[in-house]
């Protein structure tokens, strides 16, 4: 499903098949390296649904797409710039294509407001870092899966270091006004979501 759609949506810009594969390529490898264990194609996918769920909801869906596909694209747990990169990686491959500018800087926007999950004047950015966050609404068993994989792409740290950060990411989102942004989601999630944050910091 990845696949077929991002040779599709890429296929609307550039007739270049090689170039679209080798971009394809390049974003599959880099979800299934080695240490990663959330941020792969599967969390791709989970965004990809629940994107297609909320599609009439969205202006431009194709730099909502692309933003999809290269948002995690650069990741590594103890890097402070994952988003920085990662829409550097975007603005290149998207400038290769023929994308237009002003869809490249807006995708670019959408990668980087996933650094902090603020409330964005663009409703689009709004939608994509809430399907960025959706896992958080998830059942009790897949909440769990979650969390046990971020631990695993942090194995480096001890608990007595990891722990306290977690906390300290969970109490922020419990701590916001809402933690999604657009009504859909908040209706959707946000009960489950809080509810699931403060179980796991009862565990840590």
């Amino acid at each position: 499903m990845l696949k077929e759609t991002f040779t599709t949506l890429a296929g609307k810009y550039t007739a270049d098949l090689a170039l679209t594969a080798q971009l394809w390529h390049f974003i599959e490898g880099r979800y299934t390296g080695k240490g990663r264990h959330y941020h792969t194609l599967t969390h791709l996918e989970n965004l990809l649904l629940e994107l297609q769920s909320c599609e009439s909801h969205v202006a431009d869906m194709d730099s909502v797409l692309f933003a999809l596909f290269y948002h995690d694209v650069i990741y590594k747990s103890t890097a402070k710039d994952n988003e920085e990169k990662s829409a550097n990686t975007a603005v290149l491959a998207l400038s290769g294509i023929g994308f237009p500018q002003e869809k490249i800087e807006k995708c670019s926007a959408i990668i980087l407001a996933t650094k902090s999950h603020a409330l964005s004047p663009d409703n689009d950015t709004n939608l994509f870092t809430d399907t960025d966050l959706s896992i958080l609404g998830s059942n009790w068993e897949e909440y769990s899966v979650y969390f046990k994989n971020v631990r695993k792409e942090y194995s480096i740290y001890p608990d007595f270091m990891y722990n306290p950060g977690r906390k300290k990411v969970l109490l922020h989102f419990l701590e916001m006004e809402h933690i999604f942004k657009t009504e859909f989601f908040r209706d959707k999630y946000e009960k489950k979501a809080r509810e699931n944050l403060r179980r796991e910091i009862e565990i840590l």
